[in-house]
């Protein structure tokens, strides 16, 4: 199992590298397919603690892809007015210069929640899970 685990992780990685340019749905359903797969193929085992670690993974990674299609300042800044910033912690955070992952780990966790990444599409390993263990 640990090397199905490290291949799913290495797929999800290539799936959610920023050097991709793919528009974010079809990152978001290449994903899906991917998740879904595996959980119907290892849908047997016991692996919830590995759902919960891949999810986080994922959503960081996928995070940092966001962050990254915005690209210009003015763009960020628009995209976090948005999602609910006020427009000079938008400002701030948007002339920000620190990397993808910092962003990715800190400011960009309180904005785009799980829940909206649920909401936008993303299917999460562990909700295929308890589907197939309920």
């Amino acid at each position: 199992m640990q090397k199905s685990v490290e291949k799913l992780k290495l797929k999800l990685k290539k799936l959610t590298s920023r050097r991709w340019s793919i528009s974010l749905d079809e990152r978001l359903e290449k994903i899906k397919k991917t998740i879904v797969g595996w959980t119907n193929y290892y849908k047997i085992g016991y692996w919830k603690d590995v759902a919960q670690m891949v999810d986080a993974h994922v959503r960081f990674r996928l995070r940092m892809c966001i962050w990254k299609q915005w690209k210009k300042v003015n763009t960020k800044k628009k995209a976090l007015i948005s999602l609910g910033v006020p427009k000079r912690e938008a400002w701030m955070l948007a002339n920000s210069r620190k990397a993808y992952a910092r962003c990715a780990s800190s400011f960009l966790n309180n904005v785009l929640t799980n829940k909206r990444l649920k909401e936008r599409g993303l299917v999460f390993l562990l909700d295929q899970y308890d589907l197939k263990h309920c």
